[in-house]
């Protein structure tokens, strides 16, 4: 329930980290599936001990396959297998250098760097696997390179991030070193416009997908920034949908009977509430990532799934 972020492995194998809701801790874990909703099982779980999460923010597998988890609670990121074995942990709170304070996006680097999204300190760390501090970027403001609450990150193939720059409205392009390059995006609900952007990822031709979250959709832009398209979501009934809805058929009789794609007139324009009356339409798209062939996964908050797009050729 209420998954943040999904990680794609070897052999397109999905990781998808989840938060839960207060008061029920059970679905605080990671789920491994693949694309045909073959299920692998759970690792993680809620609680203090090793290997285990308060707010796991986001998730990333380094290039031996390594899973990584961030604790925004904690502090700290987890480290497993990717048969989901708990190895290591590392992270102190604070604000000097190697130390974190609601640690969110993660990514790694052509060099397996992991680069961190410090969010409460508003800047971007990077450290080795083994969690060995490298260097940082970016200081709390609103200026160019400046950073205000920072949540998805990503590297490209020239290894330069991108930065989702939730409480700017826009997304930071930095290089390697962490030079400030450009910025792409603004506050407002146009196209090419950004409210609270969550995740971004970056295609092999330079084109941006952003989880614009605070407008309940996905923007792509070019690399020069220009609005490309928008997103709202598209989603049918999963396999395990289906099952629970052949299962359970009282909620299957409450569907059927409900208006799925109500006239969007009476919510005036409000992407919150459209997006929560309509079953097919993104509600919290938290992050997004590419795998290698160019699929883009939506990892959609409220409505506990994976949007899945392929682009158009």
């Amino acid at each position: 329930m209420f998954p943040v972020d999904t990680a794609i492995g070897a052999g397109n194998r999905l990781f998808s980290v989840s938060r839960g809701v207060p008061g029920d801790t059970r679905s605080i874990r990671v789920t491994t599936y693949d694309l045909e909703s073959q299920f692998f099982g759970t690792f993680g779980g809620f609680g203090e001990g090793d290997g285990q999460f308060i707010w796991p923010s986001a998730i990333a597998i380094d290039s031996a396959g390594n899973v990584y988890v961030s604790d925004e609670h904690k502090h700290k990121i987890n480290v497993f297998t990717g048969e989901g074995i708990y190895t290591a942990n590392w992270g102190d709170y604070g604000e000097g250098e190697g130390q974190l304070n609601g640690p969110s996006g993660l990514a790694f680097d052509s060099e397996d760097n992991l680069l961190v999204s410090d969010h409460r300190n508003h800047r971007v760390q990077k450290f080795n696997r083994d969690g060995q501090f490298i260097s940082a970027f970016g200081v709390e403001g609103s200026g160019s390179g400046q950073l205000s609450l920072p949540w998805g990150v990503a590297v490209d193939s020239n290894s330069d991030i991108y930065v989702a720059d939730w409480g700017n409205n826009r997304i930071q392009k930095f290089s390697a070193e962490g030079e400030f390059l450009r910025s792409y995006g603004s506050t407002g609900h146009e196209d090419g416009q950004l409210i609270n952007p969550s995740g971004v990822a970056v295609d092999r031709d330079g084109y941006l997908y952003v989880s614009d979250w605070g407008n309940e959709r996905v923007q792509v832009l070019s690399k020069d920034g220009d609005f490309v398209a928008k997103l709202r979501g598209q989603a049918t009934v999963s396999k395990w949908a289906q099952d629970f809805l052949d299962t359970n058929v009282e909620e299957a009789e409450a569907r059927a009977n409900s208006n799925l794609e109500p006239d969007l007139t009476p919510f005036g324009g409000d992407p919150h509430e459209e997006s929560s009356h309509t079953e097919k339409f993104f509600w919290g798209p938290a992050s997004v990532k590419l795998d290698a062939e160019g699929r883009l996964y939506v990892t959609e908050s409220n409505r506990h799934r994976i949007q899945i797009y392929q682009r158009a050729t």
